[in-house]
């Protein structure tokens, strides 16, 4: 794994690598269009081979799912000195009845106490991700308070 240093802040990241971090989380955002709108949701998910799936209710997930919807599921972390950013792209797709057990094995519980019978599988058509080396500037803490 290339590391990025300060003659080349910015790395891609490797597929495995890409995939490896998505499996790592739980929580990411997921972007999709409906009609002429664009949301963009928080969802914890959990990863099945080259597939994202995650729990929802009806609305805007289910519908986009319905409706085969191209989306984005992006996760990333950072510290003080570095960064890492994944996305990754495909198509919204709700699994029927016969194919949804197939989570009962899988750590798959929404973190918010809503009633989600749905399971929704994002079938990652493209995974791309990279590592940052961050310089950022000390915080002028004097200056923040004076102008609160």
């Amino acid at each position: 794994m290339a590391m990025p240093t300060d003659e080349d802040p910015v790395v891609e990241l490797s597929v495995e690598e890409c995939w490896d971090l998505l499996e790592e989380e739980q929580f990411g955002r997921l972007a999709y269009r409906l009609v002429d709108e664009v949301h963009l949701v928080p969802i914890n998910y959990v990863t099945d081979g080259r597939s994202l799936l995650f729990r929802t209710g009806s609305g805007n997930k289910l519908l986009a799912a319905a409706l085969h919807s191209d989306v984005a599921l992006e996760i990333d972390w950072h510290d003080d000195l570095s960064a890492w950013s994944v996305v990754a792209r495909g198509r919204l797709r709700r699994l029927g009845e016969d194919e949804a057990a197939r989570v009962e094995s899988l750590p798959l519980q929404p973190w918010v106490e809503t009633l989600k019978y749905d399971v929704v599988e994002l079938a990652a058509d493209v995974v791309t991700g990279r590592r940052f080396r961050l310089h950022r500037p000390e915080p002028d803490h004097q200056l923040s308070r004076s102008q609160g």
